[in-house]
């Protein structure tokens, strides 16, 4: 078959941005996507298309918040068709007795919603968000560039040195406190030093853990809060959060676009069985029809787990480097719940005025207590009855996703063991989805009624529909020991592997999850520079 410079293995959103700037570069890029549309888990699709065809939303991916701003412009993503709403408010959380609370974009609206349970902590809080956005604008460098090299010795150990250094210029003794305060400490016992309010802090909570491992108990929780004050959108605007029109699957099919018109060539049911290697460097890859595509470069959207221990021949790797992978802590703790409703879901307590974009997002968040009974019990394979379910009524802004007399309901669940004790997610799937439908019924009473199709997708489900390892969003959970010039490895930092010629470029390397970007557009870089 045809020989590429590099073929890039998957086509979710990472995937596409490497192959992109690879293509504007000049090299012949393909792209070879499993499954039989690009994506990844930012994809739009019809929830139960025997049931209610025609109704679609964002299967797994469901929020944009931290979307490149470089990457919307370079590839023109605007002029492919993408169109993204600010969500205000940003958060919003449902609790008993009829209680709405939002996080408006405005900081006086908001402050005269917290202020109904404590001016104390109205007036705290904004304090306390301006101080995390602050610490936030010094990680923000971080995010699109490579992580320090710690290996570095003689002149170009100097020059990390300096890079690193230039980032904390101004960087005082309080806020390096701060910082590590933030990056290791407990969510709760952080709370607890700034807020009296049961309530304000379950909306800060509803802001932070989203799947991740640890709950707001557990050393290091609080990381969350800084993560989601980065920036994103076209505007680069801090803690940005977006609805997407057409959902999730807008965001790839954009870039699929750029691609395309930058000369990359994607091909779809395209399975990649195993790289090819020889004399440790990359010759190309085989797919599960028997093909083989040549290419001195490959860059892998896959997660490490998968890159190395399923697509590698084991004996291209040294045996402690593949132990090391082995060792990356994954088994995601969170699923997705799809509903179609044949009437709007009603929350008690919603203002019977409220626009459609305060409608449609509303998170169930438990109390500390059951978020962290929650989480202990899925480390041990048990499931709680007390989830955290967030929701949103995405056909609220964007009707075209349900046909007339419907409306589409995504939640995202947490948490969840990836492995169930004495049982599988098969025999669990149907008490997942029922139990999902009857939290949110404590909140809309109509919605249990109203539901006439579901897609419960479990874990398990993430890894075998998505192709990523033991289900986890984030290609490897989002903890200290895991980013930074630890991720996905130490040593491995920098997008390179220990083959010649191959490359990471998803969610697995720096600086981690989310639908933004910037592994890709990194990796690209990398490349570019070899």
């Amino acid at each position: 078959m045809k020989a590429y410079d590099v073929i890039v293995i998957g086509a979710g959103h990472n995937g596409l941005t490497t192959a992109f700037y690879l293509a504007k570069a000049r090299l012949r890029t393909l792209v070879l996507e499993r499954r039989e549309v690009v994506g990844g888990c930012a994809v739009t699709g019809e929830i139960d298309p025997e049931n209610a065809p025609g109704c679609r939303v964002s299967t797994a991916a469901y929020m944009a918040s931290m979307l490149r701003p470089e990457v919307i412009r370079d590839m023109s993503l605007g002029r492919h068709g993408l169109k993204m709403v600010a969500a205000d408010p940003a958060v919003q959380i449902a609790l008993p007795g009829g209680i709405v609370l939002p996080w408006w974009n405005d900081e006086k609206r908001t402050h005269a919603e917290l202020s109904r349970f404590s001016r104390k902590d109205a007036d705290a809080f904004f304090k306390l968000d301006r101080e995390l956005k602050s610490l936030a604008r010094y990680l923000q460098p971080f995010f699109l560039e490579p992580p320090p090299q710690t290996a570095a010795t003689g002149l170009a150990g100097l020059l990390e040195v300096i890079r690193v250094g230039r980032r904390f210029r101004g960087l005082n003794g309080r806020v390096i406190s701060d910082l590590l305060t933030f990056l290791t400490g407990s969510l709760e016992q952080f709370l607890d030093r700034y807020f009296e309010s049961e309530e304000i802090k379950r909306l800060v909570l509803a802001n932070n853990l989203y799947g991740k491992h640890g709950g707001p108990g557990d050393p290091g929780s609080a990381m969350g809060l800084l993560f989601h004050l980065l920036s994103g959108g076209e505007d680069e605007k801090q803690g940005f959060s977006g609805h997407v029109i057409g959902g999730m699957g807008a965001i790839t099919q954009a870039m699929s676009a750029a691609c395309i018109e930058a000369g990359v060539n994607i091909q779809t049911g395209a399975e990649v069985k195993r790289i090819e290697t020889s004399d440790g460097r990359v010759t190309g890859v085989t797919l599960s029809s028997g093909d083989t595509i040549q290419a001195g470069i490959v860059a892998s959207n896959a997660d490490p787990k998968r890159t190395f221990l399923k697509l590698v021949d084991p004996e291209q790797l040294d045996g402690d480097f593949r132990k090391q992978v082995q060792s990356i802590h994954m088994d995601g703790p969170a699923a997705k719940v799809n509903l179609v409703l044949n009437e709007e879901p009603r929350v008690t307590g919603m203002p019977p005025d409220a626009p459609a974009l305060q409608k449609m997002l509303f998170t169930l968040v438990p109390t500390f207590e059951q978020a962290q009974r929650c989480y202990n019990a899925a480390q041990c394979g048990e499931l709680e009855e007390e989830l955290w379910v967030d929701c949103v009524w995405a056909s609220a802004i964007d009707p075209q996703l349900a046909t007339p007399g419907h409306h589409v309901l995504t939640t995202f669940v947490q948490y969840l063991p990836f492995e169930p004790a004495g049982g599988s997610w098969d025999q669990y799937r149907d008490w997942l989805g029922d139990r999902v439908i009857e939290i949110i019924g404590r909140y809309a009473p109509n919605v249990p009624a109203a539901v006439v199709a579901r897609d419960v997708i479990t874990p398990l489900d993430l890894e075998q529909r998505f192709g990523i390892t033991e289900g986890n969003i984030f290609h490897g959970d989002i903890r200290l020991d895991q980013l930074f010039f630890m991720r996905p490895l130490p040593g491995w930092a920098h997008y390179k592997t220990p083959i010649e010629g191959l490359y990471l470029c998803g969610a697995g390397t720096h600086p981690g999850g989310g639908v933004t970007g910037a592994p890709g557009y990194n990796a690209a870089r990398a490349i570019l520079k070899r």
